[in-house]
């Protein structure tokens, strides 16, 4: 009777523990949801209609309006531009580093193997603040103003490197010791055996880094001095708390309407959505298996 008892309430208790958590969950997609259906609604509707709305999921009427009047901005355009080079260059640079350097952090035969991982570690807590980076970059590089600017400073995360060493050597040393005995040498090894094994992990840490240069703008506002090589966020920072925007012909455009900002908005977002779906998947085994060994 008492194990009856005991299994009952087991039940019970895991019954009451997923409901928690699902509601848990559920009140987190709403909080994240409901903003930004609130902004795709405002970007829809007409001026007159946006300027006084309340909350709202769906629009009442459609106007496109707005998005018509942000995209006739060539400074959009070249923003767009340049924010997908930064990104494509960044993520591709980063990945590079990330490779490189967790294939040798991850061999136990590394020498000062713990002193090189308690060196990445160390960068993780303590940096050289801003100042310093601006007068490297500035001063002693030279590259403000250029793209290099907005990519070297963030190329190397010690946190994902982290990450892609643990699942560098959660990788069974079977394989590479089988590959070792059939000829094959290191780089060998890394093209054909690590990188295709980890490409949940390296899909994740790419998404990471395409995100955070696609959302950077406090490193343009820092080192562009050319309007013609502002970045998409920063651009659409100027919109929207400033208000205005600098037509390619120099001619200041006022941009007073809710509908014109929150389309800016949209139009920033949307290549990241339609990007998301196709490495989602691999979220989960990429980041948890990496996290198995430390």
């Amino acid at each position: 009777m008492t194990k009856k008892y005991n299994k009952y309430r087991t039940r019970i208790n895991n019954k009451i523990f997923d409901i928690v958590v699902y509601a848990i969950l559920l009140g987190v997609a709403i909080i994240t949801i409901v903003p930004f259906l609130q902004v795709a609604t405002i970007s829809l509707s007409p001026a007159h209609v946006a300027s006084s709305y309340g909350l709202h999921l769906f629009p009442k009427e459609i106007d496109l309006n707005g998005y018509k009047s942000i995209l006739r901005y060539k400074t959009i355009w070249t923003s767009y531009g340049n924010t997908i080079m930064r990104t494509v260059l960044g993520t591709g640079i980063s990945m590079i580093l990330y490779v490189t350097g967790a294939y040798p952090l991850a061999k136990k035969y590394l020498p000062h193997r713990k002193f090189w991982t308690l060196f990445v570690i160390f960068t993780m807590y303590f940096s050289g603040g801003m100042i310093p980076m601006y007068l490297l970059i500035n001063n002693w590089l030279k590259i403000s103003n250029t793209i290099w600017a907005l990519v070297l400073p963030g190329a190397m995360s010690a946190y994902n490197l982290i990450i892609v060493r643990n699942f560098f050597e959660s990788i069974p040393d079977s394989l590479e010791e089988s590959a070792r005995i059939d000829g094959a040498n290191d780089i060998t090894i890394l093209f054909k055996i690590i990188i295709p094994l980890s490409k949940p992990c390296l899909a994740t840490v790419s998404l990471w880094c395409i995100v955070a240069h696609w959302n950077s703008w406090f490193d343009c506002m820092l080192y562009m001095k050319e309007e013609s090589k502002y970045v998409l966020q920063y651009t659409l920072q100027r919109i929207l708390i400033d208000g205005q925007v600098q037509d390619i012909n120099l001619v200041d455009v006022v941009v007073n309407t809710d509908s014109m900002k929150m389309a800016a908005l949209m139009v920033s977002i949307i290549p990241i959505i339609i990007v998301y779906p196709f490495i989602q998947k691999y979220f989960t085994s990429g980041v948890m298996i990496g996290a198995v060994k430390g």
